[in-house]
């Protein structure tokens, strides 16, 4: 099935590829676009997606920065891992894994997480590697804990009943089959807002439902048991968080109870009319929070490190 983010484009090529070893021996799909040299985004996709649903981000940054993309366990083309391998600390190991594998020691970069991509940030946010290389995080659309409790994507009255329900599809086994007409509608209804160009709403499907069965039930089940308020009181870099308010897989109220418990919180920005896929619904607004992180907290230090390093040569010479 097509990975394109839009029918009548190329996904942006890379400029390399790599393979990041994790903790457990699994293999992590990385991709790096744009200058090797420049200020460095790290970009985390969500649960069912891939790399493809950044490509508007990557096709804007990559101009000017060093976009390191990469896909989950299960999802894209990183393989399933083995028994075991679904859990908030796997997604943490991933990430220290990527990290190490693409900035040298001490080199400092935003990170930005989409749904289970923020998830994969709060669950590392005591990891040495975190520390080391994170100056400033993006957290859209997601959430902490009580995902299946506050999810309103069926028709049901808060409470024991809906939560059931809520928990029961989170980890369905059901095959999703191809992107036709009727899916495209119940996925624009759960994860999308009202007003959504029919273009990214194909987008999306294609991206959502190339997701292999297992990977999406599993993580699925990792999703319903969700707590993670620990790591967003850990979570010790400077944070922005972006929803968008019609979001019914993780509705405002979980972007705005992370905004309240970040140690360095910048703010919380809702998005009108927007759903729960912000990164391709609204990327221009996405895409300005990196680039606006990145102008305040590492291209500064980015810039001072070349040159002093160009002083260091210069006095050698």
């Amino acid at each position: 099935m097509s990975r394109l983010l839009h029918r009548d484009t190329v996904p942006p090529v890379p400029a390399a590829e790599l393979t990041a070893r994790s903790a457990d021996g699994s293999r992590i799909h990385v991709e790096l676009h744009g200058p090797e040299d420049a200020p460095a985004v790290v970009l985390a996709h969500g649960w069912t997606c891939n790399t493809r649903f950044w490509d508007a981000q990557i096709r804007d940054l990559a101009a000017d920065h060093r976009v390191i993309a990469y896909d989950q366990r299960g999802h894209g083309l990183t393989p399933e891992p083995g028994p075991g391998g679904y859990s908030t600390n796997a997604l943490a190991d991933d990430l220290e894994a990527v990290l190490a594998a693409t900035l040298a020691p001490g080199r400092r970069a935003v990170l930005a997480g989409h749904s289970m991509g923020g998830m994969t940030v709060m669950a590392a946010a005591a990891r040495p590697g975190l520390r080391e290389h994170a100056a400033a995080v993006l957290l859209c659309s997601t959430g902490s804990t009580r995902l299946a409790a506050e999810a309103r994507v069926l028709p049901l009255r808060a409470g024991a009943l809906r939560t059931r329900v809520t928990t029961a599809v989170l980890g369905a086994k059901a095959p999703l089959g191809p992107v036709n007409p009727v899916s495209r509608k119940i996925l624009k209804y759960a994860t999308m807002g009202p007003g959504s160009p029919p273009d990214r709403v194909d987008a999306c499907a294609r991206i959502v439902h190339a997701c292999p069965r297992r990977a999406r039930v599993e993580w699925g089940h990792v999703l319903a048991e969700l707590d993670l308020a620990a790591g967003v009181r850990e979570l010790r870099v400077p944070t922005a968080v972006i929803a968008g308010t019609d979001d019914r897989l993780t509705p405002p109220v979980h972007a705005r109870a992370i905004a309240a418990a970040l140690p360095v919180g910048l703010g919380l920005t809702e998005l009108a009319g927007m759903g729960h896929m912000t990164p391709v619904e609204a990327p221009e607004a996405v895409t300005a929070k990196i680039r606006e992180l990145v102008t305040r907290y590492v291209a500064t230090g980015t810039a001072a490190e070349r040159k002093a390093a160009t002083a260091e040569k210069e006095d050698v010479a």
